[in-house]
Formats: structure tokens, C-alpha cells, sequence
């Protein structure tokens, strides 16, 4: 049977006490609503609907599902109502999860589909053992059998002593949803439509109603504050890193290792204690990572040494070494086997094969070519108050301690500045230059061939 999810994420999540919808808060570097996406989608659900507000509908696009917005907020059997009404194909089955689940698993979400299927049941939901007291609704059963959910605010202390609770993962035949919501009525605390009635429903017109216990209650953790987000956060980036030691890397700490969920690294490549990986991040193998690095959608090739800097939006060259106490951003090139040493800033610029600019010196909107030595206190004086301009060093120039080359501006192969030069002017390959202004040194006599 066809498979259509939907997400209810319409909740306002007030008790987040932020002015960023809930759902859109970050786990390892992304939104818990796309961990959820992702889990429904690897269950084989071919149209995946997100019940939503108005002022989610473009970040509900941007991650490739369909928002049907609910307003007003009625309830999660008023947002059923609504999710059904937009299916592309009425019939099959609808899997219905929550959009703060970040942790569910697709493997869930595949069993609690095979337990539907296997009995033909017009439904099937996910159940779990959890400690007492608890904000869940409590499954109710008579004989055995489910016959209603009952939320905690509308339970009985009877009720509330159950400790079976609804995880809010349901699969339904669609006829049967249908009918089921069609019978709703607002008589609870909250003057809403709850889709738990449904359950009652069903059961009360004779549906087999199967359950599926979780085996692991983290999976079905729902997130209503900051301090359950931290927890969850841990729990994922405990998973993350645990993914890549399995496959190859070595953590020195993981206790003080941040590995964002989008990042790839190499087999044995060595991450040493406080190192942030985030956001679309590749590192090669056999790298040596901190300590104490920050990478945030970097590429670094194999073998690459880093240490005490950070890096944004940059790429790093096989072999390449990076700090102490390096900063490299905005589409830095760092190509094979260069060097970029302490306190250098590299902003928008390529540093060729084998070139070095080893401590104290500003790089921006800079070529620099292949084994050019930066001395120590250069600077690419880029910005003319107007706009940013090029700076151009070519192969194998020599840049003394103390120049600033005022761009635009271009030093060809083999060039050489002086200590404190101030470069204002174009110097041809192998020319030397020096002071302020720069000017050309007198050539070196030609030895005496007697």
C-alpha cells in the first residue's frame, strides 16, 4: 500500500521561551524537524505532509516536504483533518509522527508499518514503558485490549497510574482514520480535537487496534524546552561519534568532541580534545585534528595537521599544515603542502603548493603561487575605502618581514621585498624591492668569471 507521512509540527512550543519556532532548533548542526523528515522518508513514505503554521512554510519547503498550514490551531485532530484533506491519493496507509522526535528511528517507523500490515489492523501505534509521574497520555486497556488514549490533563489518578504511554507514532489505513475523525469532538481540558480520540474511536467500533512497544523510550523523547533539547543533543552527538570511531576515526575524547550530524571524515584520521566539526564539513584521511579546532563547512585534504585555529567556509590541501592559532574563512584556498602558521588570517585567498605564510600576517583577496614565503607582520592592504582589490605574489617571491602590499597590486615569480617595505606598484619577476615607497635595489654585481 501507498505510504503518505505526516509530521504535526503546529504546536507553538511555548515552553521553548523563544521567538524560533520549536521545531526548527538545531541538533548536530540541524533542525530537529529534518530528523524526522529524514526517518519517514527512509521508511518508504512516497508524500510527506508537515502540519504547520504560517511562518513555517518555507523552511518546511526548503527541506523537501509540503506544509498544509493550520489555523487556527485546533488541536492534532483538527491538524489530521487538514493533513488528510491535502493527500495527494486518499487511499493506503498514513504513518503520523511528531515533529519534535528528533531521535525516532526509521527502523521504528518501518515495524510499526509491518505490524499494521501483518494484521490488517486499521491501526497500529507505538507504545513504551516509562517512569513515573509523566506528561504522556496513558494507553487504556480492558482485557488486554486498547480501547482509548487518555491524555494526562483530562486522566483519572486511576489513569494516571498506568505507566504504558502513547509515543505519538501511529500508522492507520486511511479509511479508517477518516472515519475515525469524522467523530471528534472538543470535550476535553483543552477544547481541542485530539487525534488520541481517534484511537477510542476505532476501538469502539470493533478495530483491532495493535501496539508495538519501544524497546528504547530515547527514541520517542519529545522536546518542549531547552533543557530536554540538551539532552537530546547529547544523546545524538554520543550516536554521531560513536559512527565514526566505528568506521575508522580516532577520538582522543569524545566527552569534549562536537561532530555536527552532516560531516564526513576519513579512516584514520586522529581528533584530539576540544574540536567542533559543524555543518557540511569533509576531512580526508589520516588527518591530525586539534587541539582545539573549529571546522565549520570546511574540506580538508588527507594527511592535512591542524591545530588551535579555525576554519570557515575554506578548503585545506593534502598535507597541508594549519596553525597554532590560524584563522582561515570566506573561500580560503589552501593547497597542498602549504603552511598558514600562527596568528595569520587568510580571507578569500589561495596559497599555492609548498607556500608558506608562517606567523603574523593578514592574507586577503590574495594569489599567492606555488613555494612564495610570507614573511612575518605582512599584510595585503585590500581595502581602498571603496572597494576590495587583488593582491598577486608569484612563484617563489620572497616577501619580507613588515611589507604591506597595497593592492591592487602584483609581485611577479622569484620577486623579493625588503624588510618594511610598502609595495605600491607592480614588481617584475625576480626584481628585489625595498622601503617606502618600494623601490627597485641596485642588481647584485655578476661575479668575477677570473
Amino acid at each position: 500500500m501507498k505510504l503518505h507521512a505526516v509530521v504535526l509540527a503546529a504546536g507553538k512550543g511555548t515552553r521553548m521561551k523563544s521567538a524560533r519556532p520549536k521545531v526548527m532548533h538545531a541538533l548536530g548542526g540541524r533542525p530537529m524537524l529534518a530528523y524526522v523528515l529524514d526517518a519517514v522518508r527512509q521508511a518508504d513514505a512516497a508524500d510527506v505532509i508537515v502540519v504547520t503554521g504560517p511562518e513555517l512554510c518555507a523552511e518546511v519547503e526548503a527541506l523537501g516536504a509540503r506544509p498544509v498550514v493550520q489555523e487556527p490551531r485546533n488541536g492534532t485532530g483538527h491538524a489530521m483533518q487538514l493533513a488528510l484533506d491535502a493527500l495527494r491519493d486518499g487511499g493506503g496507509e498514513v504513518l503520523v509522527v511528531s515533529a519534535d522526535m528528533p531521535l525516532v528511528s526509521p527502523a521504528l517507523l518501518r515495524a510499526i508499518r509491518e505490524k499494521r500490515a501483518a494484521a490488517s489492523a486499521p491501526l497500529a501505534m507505538v507504545t513504551a514503558r516509562v517512569s513515573l509521574p509523566t506528561d504522556f497520555g496513558r494507553v487504556v486497556r480492558e482485557n488486554g485490549r486498547v480501547v482509548r488514549i487518555v491524555e494526562n490533563a483530562d486522566a483519572s489518578e486511576r489513569e494516571r497510574a498506568i505507566d504504558e504511554v502513547n509515543a505519538a507514532v501511529y500508522c492507520f489505513d486511511s479509511a479508517a482514520l477518516r472515519e475515525s475523525l469524522r467523530q471528534l469532538q472538543p470535550n476535553n481540558a483543552q477544547g481541542e480535537l485530539y487525534l488520541t480520540d481517534c484511537v477510542g474511536a476505532i476501538a469502539a467500533a470493533g478495530g483491532n487496534i495493535e501496539t508495538l512497544e519501544c524497546g528504547d523510550p530515547v527514541e520517542v523523547i519529545g522536546i518542549n524546552n531547552r533543557a530536554e533539547l540538551a539532552r537530546a543533543e547529547g544523546i545524538l552527538r554520543r550516536r554521531i561519534l560513536e559512527r565514526h570511531m566505528l568506521a575508522g576515526v580516532t577520538i582522543v575524547d569524545p566527552a569534549s568532541t562536537y561532530v555536527d550530524a552532516g560531516v564526513r571524515i576519513g579512516q584514520d584520521t586522529v581528533i584530539e580534545p576540544q574540536c567542533h566539526l559543524r555543518g557540511t564539513t569533509l576531512v580526508g584521511r589520516g588527518c591530525t585534528l586539534g587541539p582545539g579546532v573549529m571546522l565549520e563547512n570546511a574540506v580538508v585534504g588527507d594527511a592535512a595537521h591542524i591545530s588551535h585555529s579555525v576554519v570557515r567556509d575554506s578548503e585545506i590541501g593534502a598535507g597541508a599544515t594549519i596553525g597554532p592559532f590560524a584563522h582561515l574563512r570566506n573561500g580560503a584556498v589552501i593547497e597542498d603542502r602549504a603552511r598558514v602558521g600562527n596568528f595569520v588570517e587568510v580571507k578569500k585567498s589561495r596559497l599555492g603548493r609548498g607556500a608558506k605564510a608562517s606567523h603574523l600576517a593578514y592574507l586577503g583577496d590574495a594569489e599567492i603561487g606555488e613555494e612564495a614565503n610570507i614573511g612575518a607582520g605582512t599584510i595585503t592592504c585590500n581595502f581602498d575605502g571603496a572597494k576590495k582589490n587583488k593582491t598577486k605574489i608569484g612563484k617563489r617571491a620572497s616577501v619580507g618581514s613588515n611589507t604591506s602590499l597595497v593592492a591592487p597590486v602584483e609581485l611577479g615569480d622569484d620577486a623579493l621585498t625588503g624588510a618594511g617595505s610598502v609595495v605600491t606598484h607592480d614588481v617584475a619577476p625576480g626584481e628585489r624591492v625595498a622601503g617606502n615607497p618600494a623601490r627597485p635595489l641596485p642588481k647584485k654585481p655578476a661575479p668575477d668569471p677570473r
